[in-house]
C-alpha cells in the first residue's frame, strides 16, 4: 500500500496534524498501536494554553468544541506544607488563560472530527526503513507494510520513527511519579478533597512530593513524586497493590493524614511513571520525506507544555504542508526551522519548572515564588 501522508501515533499531536490536513483537503492516514480509542485510559486533565494549544485547536476548526469540554474552576492552585498548612491558595478567577479539559475527551473530539477511516487501530510499528525517492516503508507487527512519501513520527517518547533522523534516546531524569485515583472524593474522602481544593494541589519537600488534581465527577487524581533511582522502584512489588502502596506511603511518614490518604486510600493500583527526557535543544539534519512532532521530537520534563506543544506542532506542520502542497521538502524545512528553537525554549522552561517542583532543596518555596511572580 502507498499513501501520501502517513502519521504514526494517534495522540493529540498526530490527530491535530490529521485534522488540520483534513481541513485543507489533504488526506492522511494515522496508524496507532492501540486497538481502539478506549483501549486504555487517556490520563487526567490538561490545561490548554492560550499561546499554543488553543491556536492549534483554532487551526483545526475545533475551538467551539474545545470550549464545551472546559471544566470550570479547575485552574485553582493550592500549595500546602506537609502538615497541611496552606501556604498558597489561588482561586480560579477565569483570567488564567489555561482552562482545563479531560485529555480523553479532547482526544475523542479530534477522532470524531476525522473521516471514519483516517485512524487505523491495532497497527504496532515493528520497523521503518528508507527507500529511494525520499520514500519510507513502515512494517507493522502483523507483517503488513505501507510505503509513504511523507512519514511523520507522532509516536511519543519511544518513537520508532526517530532513529531515521536522530541517535538521541530518552534518559531517566532521576524522578518517578506514582499515579493513583480516589473517586467521589467529596463524599468518600472529604478531608483529602478539602485539602486538594478546586483544582491543583502541590505538597513538596526536598526529594519528594504529593501532587493532586480535582477532575470531573469529584475524582482526585494523585501523582506522588519521588527522586529515586530506577533500581529503587524495581525493588517495589507493584504487582501487589497493598504492598506497593504501603512502601510508597512510608516515604511520607509524619505528613498530615489527609495528604497521605491521597496515597493510602487510592482506589486504583499504583502505577509507576518514570520521567524521561531528550536532550534540551534536540534537533536533527533535514532528512527528505520524514519528520517528528510532539514527544518524539522534544520529550521534556512534565510542565504542562507537552500536550500543548504536540498539538501546536501538528497544526504548524499541517499548515506548512497546506502552504506547500507541491513541495514537501519546503514544508518540512519551514516547519523544522520554527520547531527547533520553539521546542528548545520550552524544554529549558520545563526543566526550570521541574527543578522547582522535584529537585529544589528549598521546596516548596521556589514554586511559591514562581506562582507569585517573585524571583
Amino acid at each position: 500500500m502507498t499513501t501520501d501522508v502517513t502519521i504514526i501515533g494517534a495522540g493529540l499531536g498526530g490527530l491535530t496534524l490529521a485534522r488540520v490536513l483534513h481541513v485543507h483537503g489533504i488526506p492522511a492516514t494515522v496508524y496507532e498501536a492501540e486497538t481502539s480509542p478506549t483501549a486504555r485510559t487517556q490520563g487526567g486533565m490538561l490545561d490548554i494554553h492560550a499561546y499554543n494549544g488553543q491556536p492549534a485547536l483554532q487551526a483545526a476548526g475545533l475551538i467551539d468544541e474545545f470550549r464545551g469540554l472546559i471544566l470550570e474552576g479547575r485552574e485553582a492552585t493550592r500549595v500546602l506544607d506537609r502538615d497541611g498548612t496552606v501556604l498558597l491558595d489561588e482561586p480560579d478567577d477565569g483570567t488564567g488563560g489555561r482552562p482545563e479539559v479531560m485529555r480523553g475527551e479532547l482526544r475523542q473530539t479530534l477522532i470524531d472530527s476525522l473521516p471514519a477511516d483516517t485512524v487505523r487501530w491495532g497497527y504496532k510499528v515493528s520497523g521503518v526503513r528508507a527507500l529511494d525517492d525520499s520514500r519510507h516503508e513502515v512494517t507493522f507487527a502483523d507483517g503488513t507494510t505501507v510505503v509513504t512519501s511523507l512519514l511523520v513520527g507522532a509516536d511519543g517518547a519511544w518513537s520508532r520513527v526517530r532513529p531515521l533522523l536522530s541517535d538521541a534516546t530518552p534518559e531517566y531524569v532521576g524522578t518517578s511519579f506514582i499515579e493513583t485515583y480516589l473517586f467521589d472524593g467529596d463524599t468518600r474522602h472529604p478531608a483529602s478533597a478539602q485539602a486538594v481544593g478546586g483544582g491543583a494541589l502541590f505538597v513538596l519537600a526536598p526529594g519528594k512530593g504529593i501532587l493532586a488534581h480535582r477532575e470531573s465527577g469529584g475524582t482526585l487524581h494523585t501523582y506522588v513524586s519521588l527522586n529515586k533511582p530506577q533500581d529503587w522502584f524495581a525493588g517495589v512489588d507493584f504487582t501487589d497493590s497493598a504492598v506497593a502502596t504501603a512502601r510508597i506511603a512510608e516515604e511520607f511518614d509524619g505528613w498530615a493524614p489527609e495528604l497521605t490518604a491521597l496515597i493510602t486510600d487510592g482506589e486504583t493500583a499504583p502505577v509507576p511513571r518514570p520521567i524521561h527526557s531528550l536532550p534540551i535543544g534536540h534537533r536533527w539534519d533535514r532528512v527528505p520525506g520524514v519528520t517528528l512532532l510532539g514527544d518524539a521530537a522534544h520529550l521534556m520534563s512534565p510542565s504542562g507544555e507537552g500536550a500543548n506543544l504536540a498539538m501546536y506542532d501538528g497544526a504548524a506542520l499541517g499548515k506548512a504542508i497546506a502552504a506547500h502542497p507541491d513541495d514537501v521538502e519546503a514544508a518540512l524545512s519551514e516547519y523544522e526551522q520554527a520547531l527547533f528553537p520553539r521546542s528548545a525554549a520550552a524544554a529549558t522552561e520545563a526543566d526550570d519548572i521541574f527543578r522547582l517542583c522535584c529537585l529544589d532543596n528549598n521546596a516548596p518555596q521556589g514554586l511559591i515564588n514562581m506562582f507569585t511572580g517573585h524571583e
